[in-house]
């Protein structure tokens, strides 16, 4: 008979052993959540000195972890300035330098999908068109939220283009609770802050005389809310959050009212706030940094390899109770300048003591005495500002790498429309923004024609033709050669429906700049409206040429072709239209009407059935699809049809 006392030794050895075999329990990685704030000076938060504003959950953040004193934007535009902080590179080698027809390279690494790679689930929220999907920054998200319709070519749907910060904070939310026992990374962007100011109540009222700070009140409560639901759900203590601003904004300094076209300091020094995993004691940290450092920072607090590509530097060191850092010397830019209005670009470098832009005038500012940047000293150091010349020159040469990564995309007219209602020209009057040409306008000299063609589009967004004309041809006084504004004068006169006066603005533009898509494609539509659609045909098959993915070039050439009753080829077109945009209900429409026409009517009813799926609430749609369900003898069918038209037409 076995032993009692062996049976026992023997289970409590076995348990020991078991015991001892476990595992030490292994610590979850940190979640990271990621909030940029667009256009948010960090002058106008609590925390770091504003007595006026009330931004408590900011603040409290703030007081759980490292405040960055100084931190600074590379270029003052969101795009370009998200793409620094996602991928952690500067303009020169991302080629992302403004709304120039630029898209993200595919292969350049971001932190989303770094992070994807090591077994993130990630999302992102976006609460403006600016940062749609199709300029690149979605690469790595699993789920990213833009869904901004770009189909509707009116000018007046400016809400289409931006979503307040409640209802970006709502789809935040009910994402994160989906993906909450995930490991995730989380990206929230909150657009309010943005020009025009329009804060909602009580902030409208508490903020009467400062919407832009009512903006960003509004903002800070939406932070709070993200911040609520982390501790509420047990993931604040294990996440990374990183808080920063993409840009400032001019608010009339320097004269400029918003931001993009100068490189002062009043549109660079953004808010940067970095709150660690568990319960680190408020630090404040007074050297210079840049959004590129975001990046490579959370990568090392993760313990994740950087890519090779990234130009910024981990902050960790900085962020120790103890650190021994050189002082930095930070790059900035804005191309805007250039690329809009064919006037020099800025470049600049800004150290612990001065800024340094080099213009075709050039500005130093010592920062120790005059922070407002009032005071040109360049005439008195010429000594000092060409040491940062040469400081400013060094940064170029190692921050650019042979050709700029950037794809080129087309930037249809729906989307620039969008783009322009946000304040984001987009023009094409530039030449190579990396050639700098000192004999071009300097852009101190232009602040007021700038000022007063950003008023006229302005007004032109919001059906105001005929002042924002006026406006336009007074800019023409000092700018003639201007592409910017005799296109802008153009699209004027074309939504007064002088279009002989159209066409001659645009025609101009195409002396200017002969390859300019946009201009040939709405030359082909004044032509069309003048009745000569010969000469549309021409031109809309010009902006094919130049622009491929313009899909409404394809479909106005096929109304044009329709108008000539050129059957086939109008069929083409729309072919042509659905396919550069298959979700583009208005082409399925042409097309599958044409097909009735030449009684292709199982086809037709495919495309129009397709339209009306996209489009339901259109009343011609159903009415052309009961006529194709007609010709294909499905009574039943086509009534259905014809009381959904009549049903959706407006009482």
């Amino acid at each position: 008979m076995f032993p009692l006392w062996r049976y026992v030794f023997l289970r409590t050895g076995s348990f020991l052993l078991f015991c001892c075999a476990l595992p030490a329990q292994v610590k979850p990685a940190p979640n990271v959540v990621v909030i940029t704030i667009d256009t948010l000076r960090a002058d106008h938060l609590g925390c770091y000195g504003d007595k006026q504003i009330r931004t408590p959950n900011i603040d409290a953040l703030a007081s759980e972890g490292v405040r960055f004193e100084r931190a600074y934007t590379p270029v003052p535009v969101t795009l370009p300035a998200h793409t620094v902080i996602f991928t952690g590179t500067y303009p020169m080698l991302s080629g992302m330098h403004d709304f120039s027809g630029n898209k993200l390279n595919p292969g350049q690494p971001t932190l989303a999908s770094v992070l994807k790679e090591h077994g993130y689930t990630t999302g992102a929220v976006i609460g403006s068109a600016v940062l749609d999907s199709r300029f690149g920054l979605n690469q790595g998200f699993d789920f990213y939220y833009d869904h901004f319709d770009f189909n509707r070519l009116q000018e007046s749907n400016l809400e289409e283009m931006e979503r307040p910060g409640n209802v970006v904070a709502d789809v935040t939310l009910d994402w994160l609770g989906k993906n909450r026992k995930n490991k995730f990374f989380l990206w929230m962007h909150l657009y309010d802050p943005h020009y025009p100011y329009r804060p909602p109540g009580p902030y409208s009222e508490q903020y009467k005389d400062r919407p832009y700070d009512g903006e960003i009140a509004f903002a800070d409560a939406q932070v709070g809310r993200l911040i609520a639901f982390l501790k509420s759900n047990d993931l604040y203590r294990n996440t990374v959050i990183v808080l920063g601003g993409d840009h400032g904004e001019g608010l009339g300094e320097h004269g400029e009212k918003n931001h993009g076209f100068f490189i002062y300091n009043t549109t660079l020094h953004v808010p940067v706030i970095i709150r660690l995993p568990g319960s680190a004691s408020p630090k404040v940290v007074p050297e210079l940094v840049s959004l590129a450092d975001l990046m490579p920072t959370v990568l090392k607090v993760l313990k994740v390899d950087v890519p090779v590509q990234v130009q910024g530097l981990n902050l960790l060191p900085l962020m120790a109770p103890k650190k021994q850092e050189d002082s930095r010397s930070l790059y900035a830019e804005t191309f805007r300048p250039r690329l809009d209005f064919n006037w020099s670009e800025l470049r600049a470098v800004e150290t612990e003591k001065y800024h340094f832009i080099d213009a075709p005038k050039p500005e130093l500012y010592d920062l120790s005495k005059n922070p407002d940047e009032t005071q040109n000293l360049y005439a008195e150091k010429k000594a000092v500002a060409e040491e940062l010349r040469a400081r400013l020159t060094t940064l170029i040469s190692q921050y650019t790498a042979g050709t700029e990564l950037a794809q080129k995309t087309g930037l249809d007219p729906a989307l620039m429309e969008r783009l322009k209602s946000l304040g984001y020209a987009g023009f094409s009057g530039g030449g190579n923004p990396t050639i700098t040409d000192r004999s071009l306008p300097d852009p101190k000299d232009r602040i007021q024609t700038y000022e007063l063609i950003s008023d006229a589009i302005a007004e032109s967004q919001h059906g105001q033709y005929q002042s924002s004309s006026e406006k336009l041809a007074a800019a023409l006084k000092t700018e003639p050669d201007s592409v910017a504004v005799h296109y802008l004068l153009g699209l004027d006169y074309y939504r007064m429906r002088q279009f002989p006066r159209a066409v001659e603005e645009l025609q101009r533009v195409l002396q200017l700049s002969p390859d300019y898509a946009l201009a040939v494609f709405n030359l082909g539509l004044a032509y069309a409206r003048t009745g000569d659609f010969d000469r549309a045909i021409q031109e809309l098959k010009h902006a094919l040429d130049l622009d491929g993915t313009n899909f409404s070039a394809a479909y106005n050439l096929g109304v044009a072709y329709s108008q000539k009753q050129m059957v086939p080829e109008a069929v083409s077109a729309f072919r042509q239209t659905v396919g550069i945009a298959p979700e583009y209900a208005a082409g399925h429409r042409a097309l599958g009407e044409m097909l009735l026409y030449q009684r292709q009517v199982d086809e037709s009813l495919v495309e129009l059935r397709r339209a009306a799926e996209l489009d339901p609430k259109e009343p011609g749609v159903h009415a052309s699809l009961a006529k194709a369900l007609s010709a294909k003898g499905l009574k039943t069918e086509a009534d259905e049809e014809m009381r959904k038209a009549q049903q959706s037409r407006p009482q």
